[in-house]
């Protein structure tokens, strides 16, 4: 895609992530590939862009991330301001495709479906890329997002460490009753021996009171200071998210307790 995109000038790609912080995250992925190019060539467009830097991106963005929701209320409505990116619009990638199923997946079939639609109005018939790790029948979910055929790429050439999958149950305090220690307590413990190890560390809670209960028992049990222990949900402003995020990448966060807001390519 970037070799079409930079070999034709008039190329455009469109990105759909299901989360705010993957789309940041591919957004730096793309600058470190391509550190030469302008910073326009590439850009974030969702409910946190200013609308200051929106008509510009409409204008020069040659790949433009969003997700399905900024994509359903504030792009394709608007389609006839967007003549120039339909018209050109080479590639559309869905990222994270394992996502789309149920009802949401529903609704995101007919997106697509306006996708192709729009852009055979304005002459162009884009390729559709869909991705995932996490799926065990790619090539049927892939047809019928797209409603077309597709060709199935599952053998994985990246590089990848060892991995440790272990399953805690947290011990008896009353073998009577059945009664486990508390779950978050346990995890919370577990979590301050790692950093306390210095092992970064991710914890993910199921709610964004679990994660801020979680972030208050680890700071009582680590000695790290409380800048390298974090939280991340949302709801919070988007520098804040950003700033959290460059501190895992440079390690300067040692643990982050996070819902499941947090979604980042992490080495």
């Amino acid at each position: 895609m970037l070799d079409e995109l930079l070999r034709n000038p008039q190329s455009r790609a469109l990105y759909l992530f299901p989360t705010k912080a993957l789309a940041q995250d591919q957004l730096t992925s793309l600058q470190v590939l391509l550190p030469a190019i302008e910073s326009s060539f590439a850009g974030v467009y969702d409910g946190d862009t200013p609308s200051g830097a929106r008509v510009a991106m409409r204008n020069s963005s040659r790949a433009l991330l969003t997700n399905p929701d900024m994509l359903h209320i504030g792009i394709l409505p608007r389609h006839t301001a967007w003549e120039t990116f339909f018209a050109n619009l080479r590639f559309v990638v869905l990222d994270e495709m394992h996502v789309y199923r149920g009802v949401f997946g529903s609704h995101v079939a007919n997106l697509l479906r306006r996708i192709k639609r729009i852009a055979r109005f304005y002459g162009a018939q884009p390729q559709f890329v869909l991705t995932s790790a996490t799926i065990g029948n790619p090539r049927a979910l892939a047809e019928r997002l797209i409603e077309a055929p597709v060709t199935l790429i599952d053998q994985d050439g990246s590089a990848r460490g060892e991995k440790h999958f272990i399953i805690y149950n947290p011990p008896l305090v009353d073998p009577e009753l059945g009664l486990r220690a508390s779950l978050l307590a346990e995890a919370a413990r577990l979590a301050a021996d790692l950093a306390n190890n210095d092992l970064q560390t991710l914890l993910f809670g199921r709610s964004r009171r679990s994660v801020e209960v979680l972030l208050r028992q680890v700071r009582e049990s680590t000695s790290l200071p409380d800048k390298a222990i974090r939280a991340y949900r949302s709801g919070y402003l988007p520098a804040r998210r950003r700033a959290i995020e460059a501190q895992l990448r440079s390690g300067a966060a040692r643990l982050v307790a996070a819902t499941s807001a947090l979604e980042l390519g992490l080495d």
